[in-house]
């Protein structure tokens, strides 16, 4: 089964209450896990750093320290998250630090953001604790993924193709390289969706994607750069329900030589048999024109009829009368 993280990121405001708000309404959605950033701003910027467009009323510092949870209240989260959703509690550090408050925190599962893949202490930090581990490889290089997968023990390692744009578009998905990082690491390869498309998630996990991971919120009109390029719940649960048909579809094997019922039952009102196309006698040598081809599917198969023109009818039939082999000499 396709394993779906709702990203809420950082769109959350600040507010623990609002933060379960949105766990739990993707809970309700159907996904997964949940997952959120860990950001401490002055672990992982410095105060000349450039501000994202996005950030037009306050500056990146202001922002996070705003939207900054104490380590209490990502114990509440995560607990919440895992013990009354029963759902994964996921969340990206930017930080040595972070990682430091995550371990304290309690966390599972780690995600590693692609802007930290050369970020080579926060790596080997991550892997000593031991922890499952997704990468993201949104700006990365091949030889950035080749070094960052090295560090990890790959029977806990997931890596997610993904394109760093917002929205990306549709010729920048990547979905190719799905296949090429399976046979390049030898790990699940899964896929993070910064598309505003509804197809291109559920095509990645046609094409085998074990994990989807979808930014979620409970508006795009919030605030912040992840919102206006999230998907709302209802778009959420759709996508879900969608890829849940999917994994069905993908996991069940159909033999066409062992028919379900329903079909022997269509097969019968909607199949042809072979019939006669007029009154015939006894004795009479079976020609081309005296066949018809009529429902139900109850008689000689149409495919046969060659095999019966010569031979002779040992009974009297009405038109429309099935012929059947047991009457022919």
């Amino acid at each position: 089964m396709t394993y779906i993280i709702a990203e809420i990121g950082n769109t959350h405001e600040g507010s623990i209450g609002l933060a379960k708000k949105f766990a739990e309404s993707a809970s309700n959605c159907g996904a997964n896990a949940i997952k959120f950033q860990t950001h401490i701003f002055s672990a992982e910027s410095t105060k000349r750093a450039p501000n994202p467009s996005y950030f037009s009323d306050e500056t990146r510092e202001q922002y996070f320290k705003r939207t900054s949870f104490s380590k209490d209240q990502w114990i509440e989260l995560r607990l919440f998250v895992e013990h009354y959703l029963k759902k994964d509690f996921i969340s990206s550090p930017f930080s040595l630090e972070a990682v430091d408050l995550l371990e304290l925190v309690g966390i599972k599962k780690y995600k590693i953001p692609s802007g930290e893949i050369t970020n080579i202490p926060l790596l080997e930090k991550v892997a000593k604790t031991g922890k499952e581990v997704i990468i993201s490889s949104g700006m990365s290089t091949i030889e950035d993924l080749d070094y960052a997968v090295s560090f990890f023990n790959k029977e806990k390692l997931t890596l997610l193709q993904c394109t760093s744009e917002y929205p990306c578009p549709p010729e920048k998905v990547g979905l190719n390289l799905i296949a090429e990082f399976q046979k390049r690491y030898q790990i699940p390869i899964g896929f993070s969706d910064h598309t505003d498309s509804m197809s291109i998630p559920i095509a990645a996990s046609a094409m085998g994607a074990k994990t989807l991971e979808k930014h979620f919120t409970l508006s795009k009109q919030m605030y912040g750069s992840d919102a206006k390029n999230s998907f709302e719940p209802n778009e959420f649960k759709f996508l879900v329900d969608e890829i849940r048909k999917l994994d069905k579809a993908l996991k069940f094997n159909l033999d066409k030589n062992h028919l379900d019922k329903n079909i022997i039952d269509m097969r019968y009102t909607f199949q042809k048999s072979i019939v006669a196309s007029k009154d015939l006698k006894k004795g009479k040598k079976l020609e081309f024109e005296d066949l018809a081809f009529k429902k139900p599917g109850d008689g000689i198969a149409p495919k046969f009829y060659k095999e019966i023109i010569g031979k002779k009818i040992n009974i009297d039939l009405k038109k429309d009368d099935l012929i059947k082999i047991e009457e022919l000499k």
